[in-house]
């Protein structure tokens, strides 16, 4: 039976969307195009229908990932526009993100795979990471300047590095004051910037 134009674009979606779930819980070579089409509902002989093979469906879950982790920053903003930076780290530095694999993070989650890639899936990480950064600088501060996007890298290393490590050890104990840690040293980042002293200063 032909599926419709439609139909399969409805089915390109769902194997994006699964794609970047299995992708963040599994790596890229964790999982293979049986197992995901199976998620997805649809059969592996349908794969090569809708994409021009595993690269391209890597670098389509990717963006799809990093869109949804965007998103998730801005919905954290919008909830308490008084202390919008506390809201993002208050839920990436915590133990139920730490814990979340499949919705989490797709920096924390494919960073290391992203490195052995080619270009495509670079530039799709690329792209996201520096959407991340002009979040956090804007957060920190109301104009841009090269002192508070150097901030804004900072701040989003040591988020992303306090998860990963808090993710790779098996004491709770421990991998929770990486995740205190990280979120007390951002806030004296940000709170120096946005008042106009030097950390370490006043």
């Amino acid at each position: 039976m032909r599926v419709s134009r439609v139909q399969a674009e409805e089915n390109r979606q769902a194997v994006i969307n699964v794609a970047s779930r299995l992708f963040r819980e599994h790596g890229f070579d964790g999982i293979g195009l049986k197992d995901l089409m199976k998620a997805a509902g649809l059969t592996q002989g349908a794969f090569y229908k809708q994409f021009a093979s595993k690269e391209d469906l890597t670098v389509q879950a990717s963006k799809r990932a990093l869109e949804s982790a965007s998103g998730r920053w801005t919905s954290a903003t919008a909830t308490n526009p008084e202390d919008p930076l506390g809201e993002v780290i208050g839920f990436y530095l915590s133990d139920g993100h730490r814990k979340e694999r499949t919705d989490g993070c797709p920096i924390v989650a494919l960073g290391s795979d992203v490195a052995r890639h080619g270009t495509e899936v670079k530039a799709s990480f690329e792209a996201g990471i520096r959407t991340h950064l002009d979040v956090i600088e804007r957060l920190i501060s109301q104009t841009q300047d090269e002192e508070f996007t150097s901030k804004a890298m900072a701040i989003l290393s040591m988020m992303v590095g306090a998860l990963t490590l808090a993710r790779a050890i098996n004491d709770p104990v421990l991998a929770q004051a990486f995740l205190d840690s990280a979120s007390m040293q951002i806030r004296k980042i940000a709170d120096a910037r946005m008042n106009g002293i030097a950390p370490g200063k006043g």
